[in-house]
């Protein structure tokens, strides 16, 4: 939550999360960054993905099951950046979901990264891309 308070991008958490979400436990965690962040929960995946798709916007799934490097794609100020638990990714459902895999380049003999680093390393190349670091120059 504080990476998207910080460069001022939608947090959507969609249920059942792997983690502690109600109001008491987010705001523990982000600190003073909870009042910041544009956050919304959905019930289910089912409920997001209609949303998003109402409005036209596209999934892109950070993977590292994913053969597209991140830094190869043109992202769109529509754009979802989708990630899921560190130990376990996404359900397959979410998977098969997403109109685009992408995967951050790294060493072959190590896992991953932690979301938080992964989401910003993508994150700024999304902004980058999209004019989005112009909103604080």
């Amino acid at each position: 939550m504080r990476l998207a308070a910080c460069l001022n991008v939608a947090v959507d958490i969609i249920q059942p999360a792997g983690f502690d979400i109600s109001s008491r436990a987010l705001r523990r965690a982000a600190l003073d960054y909870f009042d910041k962040a544009d956050l919304k929960r959905h019930r289910t995946f089912a409920d997001f993905k209609q949303e998003a798709e109402m409005t036209g916007r596209r999934l892109i799934l950070l993977t590292t099951r994913a053969q597209t490097a991140y830094h190869n794609i043109v992202f769109e100020n529509s754009d979802i950046i989708l990630a899921g638990r560190e130990s376990s990714g996404v359900p397959e459902e979410v998977h098969a979901s997403a109109n685009l895999r992408i995967r951050i380049p790294m060493r072959a003999d190590l896992r991953s990264l932690n979301v938080a680093v992964s989401l910003a390393i993508v994150l700024g190349e999304a902004l980058r891309q999209t004019g989005g670091f112009s909103r604080f120059a």
